[in-house]
């Protein structure tokens, strides 16, 4: 046939002829699906792509051994996925929607067809998307398995450290200031006093409970749908595959992974993504709380709390001069707000398992990859450009302490409630040390009164 137009090309498939750019390494499948989904311009993560990659070269691997494909091609898909992974650039030819086909079909093919089109190329013999490079395998069970791999390694490698790193940057935060006391506060009113090193602590845990909760997560994210082809019954796949296939794609990955319990199960339903995802999302709502708790002490610096100042590092406004504001954990709480939005959108495409297969697989693999990313980023820019580097205004959090009333809580036991809270109330309207008012209302001297209200003391030991 003549081609029409030299920037193009003629591809086919086995609904027809298709025009595709000539410099394209996808195929009419891919091809099909640009055009049919004009969606977002939004294509899915590397990290996705990458996996599904990985899941390809790993594949013709064991179908090579087990005899299924020719040798030479199936060396010339696993060198062409080589070629992929080590190169960015190549990414662009992966362009189809997130919002596509249910099952991910296209992104599969479009995978299968980058892969033929290079292996063709490498080996000098024309190789099959369907017949080679996807042999054994089904979108049904490659999506899923591609979900599971690309969350596993961005937690391995990604969000896990930067969690480790934010937990550790908080504890030696902590440790330089467990001599300073703070003002305590609940319902954001003045409550009795603590150090900065148990208000962080706080914050630290928050990050190891999640870490461990992630962590607990990863032998089921490690097991995949691989091997269940169209419906979880196996078909076409060679009887010995799966055992081969897990053996290579663990070298390749660096994960150990394993056959999913139930194929049904991996391939109808995306419980552990939705299980992986509500933990994202707590987690998102331990980092909200860390950035709301340096703003508020941030706060001012005239008008606010003032308790700390955070490292400036950009202009505030682009009207008032001077002005500096919390930028990076404004930017934390954008990702957690983000991902907890990941997380209900994950939770509704969970639901959509029809029978033998869910059909929202592309919308899955999308918001896990980017809840995840984004996560592992802010962790760090929190870690380093906000804890680490906060300094603290002693006088500011002295001269609170001085005058907060409720540190007549600690008088409660030797001169009773009522009594000291009608000096609370004095200290406050009058706008003096606690301490002057009780010495004035109690038989209690300076010295007894100094020793049951010392900050430090009622900060508990050290």
């Amino acid at each position: 046939m003549t081609e029409l137009n030299p920037q193009y090309r003629t591809e086919r498939d086995s609904m027809g002829e298709l025009q595709v750019p000539a410099a394209a390494l996808y195929g009419a499948q891919t091809q099909r699906a640009i055009n049919n989904f004009p969606v977002s311009g939004q294509s899915l993560p590397q990290a996705f792509i990458r996996a599904l990659i990985m899941i390809k070269a790993a594949a013709a691997k064991a179908n090579r051994e087990l005899e299924v494909i020719p040798s030479a091609i199936g060396v010339a898909i696993e060198q062409s996925a080589q070629q992929l992974l080590n190169d960015d650039q190549l990414m662009q030819h992966f362009p189809v929607d997130v919002f596509q086909t249910g099952s991910g079909t296209s992104s599969n093919m479009n995978a299968n067809e980058v892969l033929a089109h290079l292996a063709s190329e490498r080996c000098g013999q024309p190789v099959s998307p369907n017949d080679h490079v996807n042999a054994g395998q089904s979108s049904n069970d490659t999506i899923p398995s591609a979900i599971h791999l690309s969350a596993a390694l961005l937690l391995e490698t990604s969000l896990l450290p930067a969690l480790d790193h934010l937990q550790q940057v908080i504890g030696q935060k902590g440790e330089s200031l467990k001599d300073v006391v703070k003002t305590g506060r609940t319902h954001l009113m003045d409550a009795m006093p603590l150090r900065f090193d148990q208000a962080l602590s706080g914050w630290q845990t928050q990050i190891t409970q999640n870490i461990r909760a992630l962590s607990g997560l990863q032998p089921t994210l490690h097991s995949l749908a691989q091997g269940g082809t169209a419906v979880g019954t196996g078909v076409n796949a060679h009887p010995e595959f799966v055992p081969v296939f897990l053996r290579e794609l663990s070298g390749i990955s660096g994960l150990t992974l394993t056959r999913a319990e139930n194929y049904f199960a991996h391939m109808s339903s995306q419980d552990v993504a939705v299980s992986l995802s509500g933990q994202l999302k707590a987690t998102a709502v331990s980092v909200m709380k860390i950035a709301n708790d340096l703003r508020w002490m941030n706060s001012g610096p005239l008008a606010g709390l003032g308790e700390i100042e955070l490292e400036a590092l950009q202009p505030g406004s682009s009207i008032m001069p001077g002005k500096v504001n919390p930028v990076i954990p404004e930017s934390a709480a954008m990702v957690a707000a983000q991902v907890i939005g990941n997380d209900a959108t994950i939770t509704v495409a969970g639901q959509s398992g029809n029978f033998e297969l869910n059909v929202m697989l592309p919308l899955v693999a999308s918001n896990l990859c980017e809840s995840l990313q984004l996560l592992a980023n802010v962790a760090r820019l929190l870690a380093d450009k906000a804890i680490a580097t906060f300094t603290v205004n002693e006088e500011q959090l002295n001269a609170a302490l001085g005058r907060n009333p409720i540190l007549v809580t600690a008088l409660n036991p030797v001169i009773g409630y009522l009594k000291a809270a009608d000096i609370a109330k004095q200290a406050y309207k009058e706008k003096r040390p606690v301490i002057d008012v009780a010495e004035e209302n109690t038989d209690l001297s300076r010295a007894e009164l100094e020793q049951l209200l010392a900050p430090h003391k009622l900060a508990g030991p050290a």
